[in-house]
């Protein structure tokens, strides 16, 4: 089985062009090929099958095998590499995935995609809709008590959902502890992709990320998403953001209540093999 090797601002994925290979059992293979030490090693596997409504379909799976409805970086990758592989000479497209069409514009140099930018859709702020337990319409700025500390949360869906918490050091902040916490918090029945933010002026803020099945990653292109919309909606930027990441940055442009969201960054092919 061949595959390819991706990356988005360092989260990496295993890609398998399913036109031509065929994939029996995808969370094993997930948890196989994500694995660092045995493995190709990856944030997860994606598989690109066909689709009776778009263009393409985008099928992921996160480093433990559980299966994900969308990813920002993952999805970047998946342009680059239909077109890339001539595959289509569309440079505008639409991918299926299970949090609905993403609307894909290609920024071609040569003959090769540099950076995508990706149409996300409008955020969902609907607490049973992300989902997570509470009351009200939304969660904005909400206290919660984890590890004995409180911590103010703003939660977003993307496709995913994301709980956003504003923190004065990423850098030194302790995810590894405080990421499993919130993944598994009992408000969130789905679990959660946990979003730790300084904002650093009104037009520029960082992350780091604490994915549901992956762990700390790199970039999240959801979560970099759900982080700009937050910090938007919580008065604290303008509404063109660029998120600064362990694995790079990316630049995402809201339009504000009931508009969409516009994320825009690099997808780079790192090698191809064979499994």
């Amino acid at each position: 089985m061949k595959f390819t090797k991706m990356q988005g601002c360092g989260n990496d994925y295993v890609y398998i062009n399913c036109f031509e290979e065929k994939v029996e059992d995808a969370p094993a293979l997930a948890r196989k090929v994500s694995d660092r030490h045995f493995g190709i090693g990856a944030d997860g596997l994606v598989l690109i099958k066909p689709s009776s409504r778009d263009d393409f379909t985008m099928e992921m799976y996160n480093a433990d095998g559980s299966q994900g409805k969308m990813c920002g970086n993952a999805i970047r990758c998946v342009g680059k590499y239909v077109f890339d592989h001539r595959m289509t000479k569309k440079r505008e497209l639409a991918v299926e995935t299970l949090a609905g069409t993403k609307y894909l514009s290609l920024n071609v140099s040569g003959d090769k995609v540099s950076e995508v930018t990706v149409l996300m859709g409008v955020p969902v702020f609907e607490p049973e809709k992300i989902p997570v337990v509470a009351e009200g319409k939304s969660v904005v700025d909400m206290p919660v008590t984890v590890d004995g500390r409180k911590y103010r949360i703003t939660a977003v869906s993307m496709g995913n959902p994301h709980a956003v918490i504003f923190v004065e050091d990423t850098k030194n902040f302790p995810i590894e502890k405080i990421g499993p916490l919130f993944e598994r918090h009992e408000m969130f029945p789905e679990r959660v992709n946990t979003e730790f933010v300084k904002v650093l002026d009104r037009e520029n803020i960082s992350m780091r990320v604490w994915e549901r099945g992956s762990g700390e990653t790199w970039a999240c292109g959801t979560g970099a998403c759900a982080s700009a919309v937050a910090s938007v909606i919580n008065g604290y930027t303008d509404g063109k953001v660029t998120v600064h990441m362990l694995g790079g940055n990316l630049h995402i442009r809201y339009d504000g209540e009931g508009g969409q969201v516009h994320m825009t960054g690099p997808a780079v092919e790192v090698f191809r093999g064979e499994l």
